[in-house]
């Protein structure tokens, strides 16, 4: 192309960007300009500089109104929001917000919690001074539109409360730390809302109050912004991947709306709840240009209002729409996420009877301005998205800022034409939540009191007073039709005893408790084929309680009192003795009841015994030599802190016991990905069980890892495999550290190294291993299972093939096969268990499998050995006979169960140095039940294959155990039923060879 050529493209391009602004401006008078407010225009022109198409803007966010009184971002930023080469740290994002509010009235700052690392959180409400004024007055009006109660469902109260208020629009941002766009955003957002006379944008000011958080992963943020001035630092170098975000999890902190198990969370929904908002607006980066999949895809959450589905259709196809006017491409809201899960953070509002929304939009994991490749499945044009993204672009953090900035300002100017709309929608949903017993039901859930379970029953009930679910309990013995078991049965009568729990849906958030206690079904033919997340979550199941779900709403009329407190429970001391009794039901305190005791005298019953008229199963706890002072003084205090009720005993009971004293525990983890081991360190820290934070590295140089520690655990790193657990990082390239610096001040402090890249090594191996012969236990789950298998660290013990089995995030049963094993003290004949992907083992007596021809394949054909038999005289069950000769019986072949070892014969024992010594085979703990029984919650098909399979196993490795879990027993605060499998182990890891010793061969197998 001629010179000339070139120079007229470029006049042509800056004429056409400049003219973008007065067509979009023309196009979209319901969003024009105030003509006689001034422009900043130095901020302006840095707009359109680090905008890389004129494309990637709109005219409600081409320009910025100045102000000779407010700042703009630049004053704290030192540029626009959404300039290159640069990120601000939470303190600098707050120090600007609080500078809104000391030089606006419009703007309102509030601190609304701490991380757990106790860095702040804040909101910042903006509208007009008048609405900031009346806040408190209109938040009562709200709270009664959100509790029909209070105004007796009275429809025209209703509509007077409608008239006389405004609604609250809450958005949330970057939750997840790497998607860095947000912050920078929502500063000039608010901006905009603050200062900008526009009409459209007064009259959001006028009738609603926006309420802003611009930084939820607080912790997160700021080791994102040290991650990020390190790669400024280092050109042309590879930087450390965002390692820890939070100070437990990463990505997961996005899935913790059912749980409520971190700071975030809570702090976000007290906050929603606290202003009675209408909508939870959370903002996300990994999708070009902008998705808004309010609408997503199918299937819904089953437990939502109808009316929150047509919302979300209105809302995001109304925001397409916009978009489209403005002539910004790749804006759409169909796509493949389903609004299946109840977990995500926006679902708090979706719960609540609010509106739950999500914008992903493209970022670049910085500030960088870069050149983009996108796939074809991006970039394609669909029926639900026209005008789709450019398929290679150059995006830049200010391109990213005008998306989110220009949808929301466009959605919330809809939500102000309209806030008598959805405030109408919010009390016909919170009303219709209260009148669930009388449409679609249930009454209530019924939680039968259970001294055995009451312990569970505490951490579940904490839930629900996190999620502001009213409990009452039965004042007397009540008797309730529940319904039949199976479909066309007949309804029974069952009675539930005094002090049952009652979680009625009779009340404004009966939704949640809904989805969180009822069964969960997705069909195995569903047109959807790739669930986002789990399928399968119902706490019923994960906190292994019985819950009764009961449709007669007669149980409502039941005498009953409020329970504010789910401690007072337990905790509670009855009998006189010395000798204090802590039965095992399968609590998740027993062993923080050790830590808190330490230096006790406690041992652990290792057979089940009666006293004092009450059974205690094997695994309970007595404590001995405690006085009466000791007891009353610091004892009672520890069992009410830890929900644990125990029993004084005249006299210790004959049975054998052994002494347990508190585990030195280390976690293990890599420097791959350190999100799901979070959750186990959550857990820990939850239950005061002290332990070391030591990396894969670290057992790499260290050699005598048992004079150390009893126990090592090696929670999930997260679909890692073996090699790269052992090899780490490739190390062709610079180091990269994750420490403390001047540079990067937020790195490092739960753990650090100069490299991330060193995996275990075979040093570290080698010292693992050496660490177990020792005597030491290893516990480990999922792909840090594998890792053991294909390391030779749990002899005999394979991954069984899945075959066509499919499993996504499902609540599967379990059968215990070994019942009197340490890990399953306390527990029933079995525990629902939460399975990723549906993993299980096979175990075997020999270190490899047998070879040689056999009749039958133990992998495909385990329940019958003569299933194949040959083809010849009489049934299955019979012999050939040959003909012309005397007749000698053939070996009985043994029947193996699938989570049997195949059975050895003489032959096949006959000095083989690979048979492993009796002694040494692993032991299967539990097993998956079989395939009718085996789903309880969420997607199973073809489950045939996984079906009776090992899912929990102990193998032992010299002196020492290896624990492997195929499902996940510490898994997002959510399967406190399993969590005692776990603290079992721990408690009794000394003890695990026990059980096995006393094992009796079979008749066949004989030592080589």
């Amino acid at each position: 192309m001629t010179p000339a050529k070139l120079r007229l493209l470029a006049v042509s391009v800056i004429l056409l960007f400049a003219a973008m602004p007065l067509l979009s401006q023309e196009l979209n008078s319901n969003f024009a300009r105030d003509p006689g407010q001034p422009i900043d225009q130095e901020y302006t022109d840095h707009i359109h500089k680090y905008t890389t198409d004129p494309s990637f803007i709109s005219s409600l966010v081409d320009y910025l109104p100045a102000s000779k009184t407010v700042p703009t971002p630049a004053k704290v930023l030192g540029d626009v929001s959404g300039a290159p080469d640069m990120l601000p740290y939470a303190e600098d994002v707050y120090k600007y917000f609080r500078q809104l509010e000391a030089s606006s009235p419009r703007v309102k700052v509030f601190t609304i919690g701490h991380s757990e690392e106790g860095r702040e959180m804040i909101a910042a409400a903006i509208a007009d001074p008048k609405l900031l004024a009346g806040a408190k007055a209109n938040d009562a009006r709200l709270a009664q539109l959100a509790d029909p109660r209070t105004i007796g469902l009275d429809d025209a109260k209703a509509r007077q409360l409608v008239d006389q208020s405004w609604p609250v629009y809450y958005i949330t941002g970057t939750i997840h730390s790497p998607e860095t766009g947000a912050p920078t955003a929502l500063m000039e957002l608010a901006y905009r809302l603050a200062v900008d006379d526009a009409p459209y944008i007064k009259y959001i000011r006028s009738h609603m109050i926006v309420l802003i958080t611009p930084v939820v992963e607080v912790d997160g943020r700021d080791r994102m912004v040290d991650i990020y001035k390190w790669h400024k630092a280092h050109p042309g170098q590879d930087w450390p991947r965002l390692l820890y975000w939070g100070h437990y999890v990463a990505h997961d902190n996005n899935r913790d709306a059912m749980a409520m198990a971190l700071d975030l969370t809570r702090n976000v929904l007290e906050t929603y709840l606290g202003w009675h908002a209408q909508v939870l607006h959370d903002l996300h980066e990994s999708v070009p240009f902008l998705y808004d999949n309010t609408v997503g895809d199918g299937p819904y959450d089953a437990w939502v209002d109808p009316t929150l589905a047509d919302e979300w259709a209105e809302l995001g196809w109304n925001n397409v729409a916009q978009m489209q006017r403005f002539g910004m491409p790749g804006v759409f809201t169909h796509g493949d996420f389903d609004t299946w899960s109840p977990g995500y953070l926006m679902f708090l509002a979706g719960m609540h009877n609010g509106i739950s929304r999500l914008y992903e939009t493209f970022g670049n994991g910085g500030a960088d301005t870069e050149k983009r490749i996108l796939r074809p499945e991006d970039y394609s044009r669909t029926w639900y998205r026209q005008n789709p993204p450019l398929p290679v672009v150059t995006w830049s953090q200010r391109d990213n800022n005008n998306y989110e900035e220009s949808a929301l300002l466009s959605t919330l100017s809809y939500f102000s034409q309209n806030t008598h709309h959805f405030l109408e929608n919010y009390y016909v949903k919170s009303k219709r939540a209260v009148q669930k017993p009388l449409l679609e039901g249930p009454a209530a859930y019924v939680i039968p009191a259970d001294p055995a379970d009451t312990n569970r029953q505490v951490e579940l009930l904490k839930v629900f007073k996190r999620q502001h679910v009213e409990i009452e309990l039965l004042s007397d013995a009540v008797t309730a039709t529940v319904p039949a078991e199976r479909r066309g049965d007949k309804p029974k009568q069952e009675t539930f005893p005094a002090g049952s729990i009652v979680v009625g849906m009779d009340q404004p958030y009966s939704r949640v408790a809904d989805a969180l206690l009822d069964r969960q079904f997705w069909a195995a033919g569903d047109p959807q084929k790739h669930p986002y997340d789990d399928t399968g979550w119902s706490f019923a199941h994960l906190f292994n309680l019985k819950v009764v779900r009961v449709l007669d709403a007669s149980v409502l009329k039941s005498k009953m009192t409020r329970l504010d407190d789910p401690a007072k429970l337990a905790g509670k001391i009855s009998g006189s003795g010395p000798v204090l009794a802590v039965a095992n039901t399968g609590q998740v305190s027993l062993l923080s009841l050790v830590y808190k005791l330490k230096g006790a005298n406690i041992q652990v019953a290792e057979k089940a015994f009666d006293a004092e008229g009450k059974h205690f199963a094997a695994g309970s706890l007595l404590i001995t030599a405690a006085s009466d002072a000791h007891i009353d003084d610091h004892i009672g205090g520890v069992l009410h802190d830890l929900s644990l009720d125990a029993s004084r005993l005249a006299a210790a009971p004959s049975v054998s016991a052994h002494a347990v004293t508190a585990p030195r525990i280390a976690f293990m983890h890599t420097w791959l990905g350190t999100q799901t081991e979070g959750w186990w360190r959550y857990v820990f820290d939850t239950a005061g069980v002290p332990f070391d934070y030591i990396s894969t590295q670290t057992v790499a140089s260290q050699e005598d890892l048992r004079a150390k520690y009893d126990v090592i655990i090696f929670a999930p790193v997260g679909r890692s495999s073996p090699l790269e657990i052992l090899n780490g990082i490739p190390m062709w390239n610079n180091p990269m550290p994750w420490q403390k610096s001047e540079l990067t001040p937020n790195l490092g402090a739960i753990d650090s190294t100069p490299d991330i890249r060193p995996g275990l090594g075979y040093d570290g191996l080698s010292h693992l291993k050496r660490f177990v012969e020792q005597g030491g236990l290893l516990i480990t789950c999922e792909d840090t299972a594998q890792f053991a298998i294909e390391t030779g660290l749990a002899p005999g013990v394979s991954v069984a093939p899945r075959g066509d089995a499919r499993v996504v995030g499902s609540v599967l049963n379990t059968v215990f096969v070994t019942h009197d094993y340490p890990v399953a003290f306390g527990y029933g004949a079995g525990v629902p268990v939460i399975s990723a992907n549906g993993m299980a083992f096979n175990v075997s007596n020999t270190l490899n499998r047998a070879g040689g021809r056999v009749l039958m394949d133990p992998l495909t054909d385990s329940l019958d050995p003569y299933a194949k038999r040959a083809t010849g005289r009489g049934t299955v069950d019979d012999s050939d006979e040959p003909q012309g000769r005397k007749i000698i019986e053939p070996e009985p072949l043994v029947k193996q169960q699938p989570w049997e070892p195949p059975h050895l014969d003489e032959e096949q024992t006959r000095n083989n140095p690979l048979v492993i010594p009796v002694q040494s085979r692993p032991d299967v703990i539990l097993r998956f039940s079989d395939g009718k029984n085996l789903l309880l919650d969420g997607l199973l098909d073809k489950g045939s294959s996984i079906a009776e399979h090992a899912v929990v196993v102990n193998a032992h490795l010299g002196q020492g155990n290896v624990l492997l879990f195929g499902n996940n027993p510490v898994y997002r605060g959510e399967t406190v039923g399993t969590y005692a499998l776990v603290f079992n182990a721990i408690l009794n890891y000394q003890h695990l060879n026990d059980q096995h010793l006393t094992h009796e061969p079979a008749p066949a197998d004989k030592q080589p």
